[in-house]
């Protein structure tokens, strides 16, 4: 473990210490360092906090923090120039440490987005957490309540650990907690694991150049600094509930050239969301998605378990396209393995995020039955498997399957076709 020395800073940012709402800037020492808010003290966040670029310190939240509890503040702080992009934001680094805290009553960051989520608001809304360009992280026993939109990034990270952290993102009403995702990784080589997260939109997002990503839980912790081990300690299920599911996306809007390797999604109980498995590419792009893995997820009361689209649009803006570019992001070496759970097809739901007729959503030609959408471009998918599915709806109604067979070739581990969900040879292997 790494050892530094122990240097405190209590840090009560109350709106009259700074003035014209400008970006704080932590008192620091940038090396061999920790920044404690310490257990038992109320920390009011009145404006963002910039880390500078740190090497071999310890942020650590063993007190509770608050956001400003006011829209209009935050609106007018945001939408201001010079705002770094988050309420919190790391600079980047080396051997850097965000730890909250493991005591139930301490180490909550209190983001207030009832009150957002209520009014509809989504103008100059803030990101959480930027753990940005940080080689050899954790991100570990973080506890976020209530948060306005989307939690933690990390772009440009690599060798990241994030465990043990905590994301509730629910509604006290029946408003509906918009874009609150979990995780947003961005960078190579990070492993995400035990993490229970509550929210109304991705539990985890993968974006473009990100490479080498597991997603799971572990039953013990072996490691104790930022570095992770080749050999992952044994495995089980991690929890995301009420959000839109595990996501790879969206990739290659505007023609951009999409770039995504080696991503592991494993044992990862699904409830009462969207989707389990996601991947989204929008029509016209570039680049190529390969070697994606979701294996052992279990769904329970999910709209749609597998969905797969490489023609996914801006529905908010109107219907799909006519696509005119020959051009699509490739995806290649697809598996969705050991999928087991009911399907929510009750007649007349409709999801909280849908604000519109039809629903964002909305799958022209679908019957709400359906374990796995495969919605194909052609001549641009190679090797997607689906196998070992085990499903049932939530009305007993037959499991359905959409698929054209016309947009891939290979055995895609069922008949693939508009109707019954029939395994196939790779669907049964």
């Amino acid at each position: 473990m790494l050892e530094i020395h122990r240097l405190t800073f209590t840090l009560l940012l109350l709106a009259s210490y700074v003035s014209a709402w400008n970006t704080f800037v932590v008192p620091h020492a940038d090396a061999n360092a920790t920044i404690l808010f310490a257990k038992g003290v109320k920390y009011n966040i009145f404006t963002p906090i910039k880390f500078p670029v740190f090497n071999n310190v310890e942020v650590r939240i063993e007190g509770n923090l608050s956001y400003p509890d006011d829209i209009a503040t935050i609106q007018g702080i945001v939408g201001a120039s010079g705002f770094p992009g988050a309420w919190f934001t790391f600079s980047g680094g080396n051997n850097v440490t965000l730890r909250g805290s493991q005591d139930p009553q301490w180490g909550w960051v209190d983001g207030h987005g009832q009150a957002w989520w209520d009014a509809v608001q989504q103008t100059n809304r803030p990101h959480g957490w930027a753990f940005s360009k940080i080689t050899n992280g954790v991100i570990r026993d973080m506890k976020l309540w209530k948060p306005i939109a989307w939690n933690f990034a990390t772009s440009g990270s690599k060798n990241i650990h994030a465990f043990n952290n905590k994301i509730v993102a629910v509604s006290s009403t029946d408003s509906f907690p918009f874009n609150t995702d979990g995780f947003s990784a961005g960078g190579t080589d990070m492993v995400f694991e035990n993490n229970h997260i509550q929210n109304g939109d991705d539990c985890l997002t993968v974006g473009s150049g990100a490479k080498n990503i597991v997603f799971k839980f572990v039953l013990s912790m072996s490691l104790h600094v930022a570095r992770i081990t080749s050999t992952p300690p044994k495995s089980r299920n991690s929890y995301c509930e009420g959000g839109h599911g595990l996501s790879i996306g969206s990739l290659g809007k505007g023609g951009s050239v999409a770039d995504v390797q080696n991503v592991l999604i494993e044992n990862v109980v699904m409830k009462n969301s969207l989707y389990a498995a996601r991947f989204k590419s929008w029509t016209g792009g570039n680049g190529l998605a390969r070697n994606v893995t979701w294996k052992n997820i279990a769904f329970d009361n999910v709209m749609f378990p597998i969905y797969v689209t490489q023609n996914y649009w801006d529905q908010g803006v109107g219907p799909r396209p006519n696509a005119t570019s020959t051009n699509n992001t490739h995806i290649q070496d697809f598996l969705f393995e050991n999928f087991a759970g009911t399907i929510n097809d009750k007649p007349g739901f409709v999801e909280g995020s849908c604000v519109s007729d039809p629903c964002w959503y909305a799958v022209p030609g679908a019957t709400g039955k359906e374990v796995a959408i495969l919605d194909l471009y052609p001549n641009t998918a190679q090797n997607i498997v689906v196998k070992h599915i085990l499903a049932a709806t939530e009305t007993l109604s037959p499991v359905r399957v959409m698929c054209n067979a016309s947009t891939i070739m290979s055995d895609v581990g069922f008949k693939c076709w508009d109707g019954l969900y029939i395994p196939t040879k790779a669907g049964l292997l």
